[in-house]
């Protein structure tokens, strides 16, 4: 297979940095960007560079977000300044965890239509860092001007946030994702303390992984009951999560990969040694959570997994590595519930242990992913990246063996062709729990959340007593309505 127009990515490069570590500088995202792409442009002409796209950093993916040490105007010029790239295109992506698997397989096709050669991703945090110099008296600026024209796409919340759950309390991702996970243990006739049990169960061998990686944020081995047991340390922050089993936001992170045809990888002199092909992709987006028959799972994103793994022409058992997004428990267990994976389900780590740098985790995974194929002539490799709500979902199937481009089936057409369930926005009457949440502040205050139907079908959100919520089986429970003029409550 010698199609020239066929993307590979030859290049990959990771950088991390934390407090109190030797060597610690603070570097702005714009640096920790810009040294990862160094380290991805290894023996290639930055000048060869004709598309540069970054993930969008935390502090600019919402109206309410601040930067309070300074940003770039234009990070993905920023960061082809710093490395002697002048790319005629740059692209600012929307938000979400998606996003760097999105941008590859936007950018892989971009190649195989013959409109770019060579195009660069990159994505950087340095919450840790900001946190952290924000107490200091000399505090640095990290604002700057790059010139030259960006495609800038905005927030792209639709499908990350939803007015009517945020109206009744549900802002945190930890309140929002233990929705599915309450919903999850109900459909599994679990009890609380099993469940608890399976979370830490799936999440010990992340954190071997991580112990080993020095990327990680976190880089402790830690057991199944360490890290569902509550403690002052490991607090509760939304029944069923513990603090250890969330994603951990405040790292210093960068990645960049970098894409060509293989046309431009011969000319350049890249060995095929270091080729890495797309062997499958898809990208999808589910139905609001308000509409979903199931609230347990999110279809839309094992149905991502298989349509990837049908143009590789591959099976679940062919996957020899994966990293599956794992901000939370339920978004690993959404796929393998559905998908009979058989190898290990991180390459970094995971969210809670490497670390989450924002929108740009799986970045991180996709370089590891390039690491591992190299590593492994031949072996398959998955990376599943998500955003939102189990929203919106990207996955990348990946190895060394030639493989030409294909486009995905309309997965899209029949994910909205799907039935959903009609929203209450105002609720009176008799109806049933589907699924909850307590949220925990840390001044000991709890809220809780549930989602439920009414007697007519129709589906809504609305607060409750948290003592409703902590004993027995709140699932299935039948309560009243009332609504208010400021939302939805239960009893």
């Amino acid at each position: 297979m010698n199609d020239h127009h066929t993307p590979v990515l030859v290049g990959a490069g990771q950088v991390s940095e934390r407090l109190g570590d030797p060597g610690y500088r603070g570097r702005s995202p714009v640096e920790l960007a810009a040294a990862a792409a160094a380290l991805a442009l290894a023996g290639v002409d930055p000048r060869a560079v004709d598309t540069i796209a970054a993930v969008r950093q935390f502090e600019i993916s919402t109206p309410q977000a601040v930067a309070p040490l300074g940003r770039s105007d234009n990070l993905p010029r920023s960061v082809a300044r710093r490395v002697g790239a002048d790319p005629a295109r740059a692209i600012l992506d929307v938000t979400g965890g998606q996003s760097p698997q999105h941008l590859v397989t936007e950018l892989a096709a971009s190649i195989a239509a013959g409109e770019s050669r060579a195009a660069l991703v990159v994505g950087a945090e340095a919450i840790s860092t900001i946190a952290h110099l924000m107490r200091s008296p000399d505090r640095p600026d990290f604002t700057e001007h790059a010139p030259g024209g960006l495609d800038d796409r905005g927030y792209g919340l639709d499908g990350l946030v939803d007015a009517e759950l945020a109206r009744h309390g549900l802002t945190s991702a930890a309140a929002q994702y233990a929705l599915f996970e309450n919903a999850r243990r109900a459909r599994l006739g679990q009890t609380r303390d099993e469940y608890a049990l399976g979370m830490g169960a799936l999440f010990a061998p992340f954190t071997r992984v991580a112990a080993a990686n020095p990327h990680a944020a976190a880089p402790t081995e830690r057991t199944a009951e360490e890290l569902v047991t509550v403690s002052e340390r490991n607090r509760v922050i939304a029944d069923p999560y513990p603090r250890y089993v969330v994603a951990r936001e405040k790292v210093n992170q960068g990645a960049a990969v970098l894409l060509m045809s293989v046309a431009k990888a011969r000319e350049l002199g890249v060995p095929a040694g270091r080729w890495v092909y797309v062997h499958g992709h898809a990208d999808v987006r589910d139905q609001d959570i308000l509409a979903r028959p199931d609230l347990s799972r999110g279809p839309a994103s094992a149905l991502a997994v298989t349509d990837a793994l049908a143009q590789a022409g591959a099976t679940p058992s062919d996957v020899a590595a994966a990293d599956l997004y794992s901000c939370f428990p339920v978004a690993v267990t959404n796929i393998t519930d559905a998908v009979p994976l058989t190898c290990p389900l991180t390459l970094t780590g995971g969210l809670p242990f490497f670390g989450g740098p924002g929108n740009a985790y799986s970045l991180h995974a996709i370089a590891e992913a390039v690491a591992f194929c190299r590593a492994h002539p031949g072996d398959l490799a998955l990376v599943g990246a998500n955003g939102g709500l189990l929203s919106k979902y990207s996955v990348g199937l990946y190895a060394t063996t030639p493989a030409p481009w294909t486009e995905q089936s309309d997965l899209q057409g029949q994910v909205d062709a799907w039935p959903k369930v009609a929203v209450a926005t105002e609720a009176d009457g008799p109806a049933t729990i589907e699924t909850y949440t307590v949220r925990y502040s840390r001044d000991g205050r709890r809220t809780g959340i549930v989602l439920a139907r009414l007697d007519d079908g129709r589906r809504f959100a609305a607060t409750a007593d948290p003592a409703l919520l902590t004993t027995g089986e709140p699932v299935g429970a039948r309560v009243h309505a009332t609504s208010t003029a400021t939302g939805n409550t239960v009893r």
